[in-house]
């Protein structure tokens, strides 16, 4: 099979997973990821408006029948109220990075240049360096990233994409949903 269409069937999912907001559910959805030899690209988990549920955002390569398999999977976990895939929905979806940079005097303003273009921000400096806060699509944050490679990162974290559907569809279970 040659590499297009080995990339045509490989494709990266982003799926929202309600859960009961109980310790121990994270570990269990991860796990069954780990099991059936999944590799979890990103993972982003907070509670919702709903103190009682928490939203999972999960990003995993995989074809068709890959993601089928897991929305299984994961809908016989007692905890799971509701699977949600944005695969081929209108979808927002953002991340948040925070990139440390070496910011030595003489690249101080290419460096905020770039920050600008990109509309992040300079949220912390000191004499060598800057942290920089920057939120976008993937894309975006793949890009600003390499630009900033020339000037030495010394450290940075992403949270993982988030992801909510355009207009009034919700992913919340507790009837609000107005497709």
């Amino acid at each position: 099979m040659s590499n297009t269409i080995v990339a045509q069937l490989q494709q990266q999912h982003t799926i929202t997973v309600l859960v009961d907001n109980h310790p121990g559910v994270l570990a269990r959805v991860a796990g069954l990821f780990a099991r059936r030899g999944y590799n979890i690209e990103s993972l982003a988990v907070s509670v919702t408006d709903n103190p009682e549920i928490s939203r999972m955002t999960i990003v995993v390569n995989g074809d068709h029948r890959v993601l089928e398999q897991i929305t299984k999977q994961l809908n016989k976990l007692v905890e799971v109220t509701k699977v949600v895939d944005y695969t081929e929905t209108a979808a927002v979806e953002r991340d948040l990075a925070l990139i440390k940079v070496n910011a030595e005097a003489h690249h101080r303003g290419e460096i905020m240049q770039i920050v600008e273009i990109f509309r992040g921000r300079i949220i912390d400096m000191s004499d060598k360096a800057f942290i920089i806060e920057v939120t976008g699509g993937t894309e975006k944050l793949d890009k600003i990233i390499h630009l900033l490679e020339a000037y030495g990162i010394r450290e940075m974290v992403r949270t993982g994409i988030i992801a909510m559907a355009r207009g009034s569809k919700t992913a919340s279970r507790t009837g609000r949903d107005a497709e």
